[in-house]
């Protein structure tokens, strides 16, 4: 069964636990990784980057726009955030002046 980008979790650099609920969470730079697969969305290797898993943290909980588990995410990767769908600037693509 091929898993799609809606499905991406967590894999990052670094790990603490919230002293609210006890739930180990992301930290560092964090990238997006699909389940069942050794590699990131831009291309990583897992084991060989050392780059922590976390299944049970779903990518959109880790953008700083949604303060979910993003407390202590210090860094998204670019190359990632564009493969889920989201520009880095934020603002939509629009032609303002058309050529003929």
């Amino acid at each position: 069964m091929a898993r799609t980008r809606r499905q991406a979790a967590v894999a990052a650099s670094g790990t603490w636990t919230d002293p609210d609920d006890g739930v180990r969470v992301p930290a560092g730079e964090v990238h997006a990784w699909l389940p069942g697969t050794n590699q990131t969305l831009c291309g990583l290797a897992l084991s060989k980057t050392r780059l922590l898993r976390f299944p049970h943290i779903p990518w959109p909980e880790v953008q700083p726009e949604s303060g979910g588990s993003a407390d202590q995410v210090r860094r998204v990767c670019p190359r990632c955030a564009a493969a889920m769908g989201r520009r880095g600037g934020g603002k939509p693509w629009t032609r303002t002046d058309p050529r003929p």
